[in-house]
C-alpha cells in the first residue's frame, strides 16, 4: 500500500458527534460516562489508532447525537484533551475543546471510606483545585489527584 494513501479507519459520520483524541485506556470511561450503551444510535468505536499527536489514540463516533456542555464537561475529568467534532452532512461545522468544569457532581467517588457519600444514598460533590489537577470533597475535604480519581 502507497504511504500517501489515507485510510479510514472509521465509518464516515452523516450527522451526528465524534469524540476525538481519547486515551486509549480511557475510550469505555467515556462511553460508560455518557451513558452510550443505552443509546439506540448507531456508534461506532475506534481504539488504539494512530495519532500524530498522542502516538495512538481513541474515537467514539455517535450518528444524530449532540451533547449539552454539561455531559461532555464530565469527559474533562478523564480525557482533557478530547476534542468534540460537530458534523453535519459528513462535513465538521465545530470543533471544541472539551473543558473542566469547576464542580464536578456524581460521576467521581470519594476515596474517604467514611466519607458520608460513601454511606449514604447520595450524589458526591467535588472542586477542582491545584491547577485542575485535584479534586476536593466538598462533604470530608479530602484530596483526590486527578490521575487517582475513580469513576461512579
Amino acid at each position: 500500500m502507497e504511504k500517501n494513501k489515507r485510510e479510514l479507519h472509521v465509518a464516515a459520520l452523516c450527522n451526528g458527534t465524534a469524540i476525538d483524541h481519547i486515551p486509549p485506556e480511557r475510550v469505555f470511561d467515556v462511553v460508560t460516562l455518557l451513558g452510550l450503551e443505552k443509546l439506540d444510535n448507531p456508534i461506532t468505536i475506534g481504539n488504539n489508532l494512530e495519532s500524530k499527536k498522542m502516538g495512538k489514540k481513541g474515537i467514539i463516533k455517535i450518528a444524530d447525537k449532540f451533547f449539552e456542555e454539561d455531559e461532555i464537561s464530565k469527559i474533562a475529568l478523564i480525557a482533557p484533551h478530547v476534542v468534540l467534532n460537530i458534523i453535519r452532512d459528513y462535513g465538521v461545522v465545530e470543533k471544541k475543546q472539551v473543558e473542566l468544569p469547576r464542580v464536578i457532581r456524581g460521576i467521581a467517588k470519594c476515596n474517604n471510606p467514611k466519607c458520608i457519600t460513601n454511606n449514604e444514598p447520595m450524589q458526591t460533590c467535588f472542586e477542582m483545585r491545584s491547577n485542575n489537577q485535584e479534586l476536593r470533597c466538598h462533604y470530608c475535604d479530602i484530596k483526590i489527584r486527578r490521575e487517582d480519581v475513580k469513576l461512579t
